[in-house]
């Protein structure tokens, strides 16, 4: 039962931050019992950073839809549609990927 300082989001995403005090359980000097305690939390405002990759990424999304919109109707453009497509398939993976590890960050225990 070590404490730690800990930075929270205000979308809900946090992380464990420096170590802070020893617990009475851990006598060693500069070892920790292995248990986590918040000392401290400082609140941040703003996106925390897997929110500012989900945004970049959806506005990747976008160009690519439009640019594909645009193709379509200058026509002949038929490898480049579907390879941006499989780009597209690939970034809507990736984005899934982490808005599921933002939500466990924010559903799990301090």
């Amino acid at each position: 039962m070590c404490y730690f300082e800990q930075t929270r989001w205000s979308c809900g995403y946090w992380k464990w931050g420096n170590f802070r005090q020893q617990c009475n359980k851990e006598y060693r000097t500069g070892e920790t019992c292995g248990l986590k305690l918040v000392y401290d939390t400082s609140y941040m405002h703003g996106q925390c950073k897997i929110c500012d990759q989900i945004t970049k990424k959806d506005r990747r999304m976008r160009k690519m839809s439009e640019d594909i919109q645009r193709w379509q109707r200058e026509g002949n453009r038929r490898a480049t549609i579907e390879k941006t497509q499989q780009d597209m398939t690939e970034i809507q993976i990736q984005i899934n990927d982490l808005c599921h590890s933002h939500q466990e960050k924010q559903r799990s225990i301090c």
